[in-house]
């Protein structure tokens, strides 16, 4: 990047605040620098459209309702499901949101979240097990997996070090709800700085129709745990994504309250469908087309 050039996609309010006062004070004149100066503006443009977090204000019980919700979806609610390992996948499903975390060497195609929840979590002076309280130069740093398959998970589901991590994962059910709900707020800026130009504005519309009542936001929680923003190139089938960021572009429909949500939900159902159907024969992913699909229903059932 050149001196002086800005990453718009990391602009916050202070830096649009910045990039405006640039537009207001400079004293360009005609040609090259009039030229510059309608660059900057235009700049300025993009960085209010996709700078900062979404606003997303839920009370403290509508966040615990919403993580309930999402632990009944991903573990039945139970306290033996906040540590599981699923058939045929490479890396540990941690709490009530079956966060991600892969062993040491492994890796895929799926974002790796549980140990971005134990960030989270410190930085909310939550007491970590031992174990997992790694520090590099005064500075936490999460480890690997220490489980290198799913029959050593399995194996060591009575060991100290497992009853710890369930354990810690029990006592932070609430946490972990917060933890979604700003996931959720930090995928906004993503999703629109990895969607066409022609096409924020209406993401960012049909996000906040959605963001604007209890229902919604447990709509948008629940799928962007579920499926991810939609940005990253790895998670693509013939170059078509099916995370939050597709969802919202296969919403045609200007509605709100439960209105959006059906909308949603229907984007949502066609976004899996094409997944599933792109997918690679030999992961057989139609055998989880019809939890996703009653998965999708629990949002217009609130």
């Amino acid at each position: 990047m050149e001196p002086g050039a800005v990453r718009i996609s990391s602009l916050g309010a202070a830096g649009t605040a910045t990039l405006m006062n640039k537009v207001r004070s400079s004293s360009w004149g005609t040609g090259r620098g009039s030229r510059k100066m309608t660059v900057l503006a235009a700049l300025f443009l993009l960085a209010s459209t996709i700078a900062g977090t979404a606003a997303i204000n839920l009370s403290a019980a509508d966040t615990q309702r919403i993580g309930k919700r999402i632990w009944q979806n991903e573990c039945n609610g139970t306290l033996a499901g906040l540590t599981s390992w699923n058939s045929g996948e490479n890396f540990a499903s941690l709490g009530i949101g079956h966060f991600i975390w892969y062993p040491k060497g492994q890796r895929g195609p799926f974002e790796e979240s549980f140990p971005k929840f134990l960030s989270f979590a410190g930085e909310n002076r939550a007491v970590l097990p031992v174990w997992l309280q790694h520090l590099a130069a005064g500075d936490f740093v999460a480890p690997d997996c220490p489980w290198n398959s799913r029959a050593e998970f399995n194996q060591a589901s009575q060991t100290v070090p497992m009853k710890e991590l369930r354990q810690f994962l029990a006592r932070t059910v609430d946490l972990q709800a917060e933890f979604l709900v700003e996931r959720l707020r930090e995928a906004l800026p993503k999703m629109l700085a990895e969607a066409a130009p022609s096409r924020r504005t209406q993401v960012r519309q049909q996000f906040d129709r959605l963001a604007d009542s209890a229902m919604g936001c447990y709509a948008l929680v629940d799928y962007v745990n579920f499926k991810g923003e939609g940005v990253l190139a790895t998670e693509r089938y013939a170059g078509q994504g099916w995370g939050l960021l597709q969802v919202l572009e296969g919403m045609s429909q200007e509605s709100s309250g439960r209105e959006a949500v059906k909308y949603f939900a229907q984007s949502a159902k066609q976004i899996l469908t094409n997944r599933v159907r792109n997918s690679p024969p030999e992961r057989n992913e139609s055998r989880w087309l019809p939890g996703w699909l009653n998965r999708i229903n629990t949002y217009v059932q609130s």
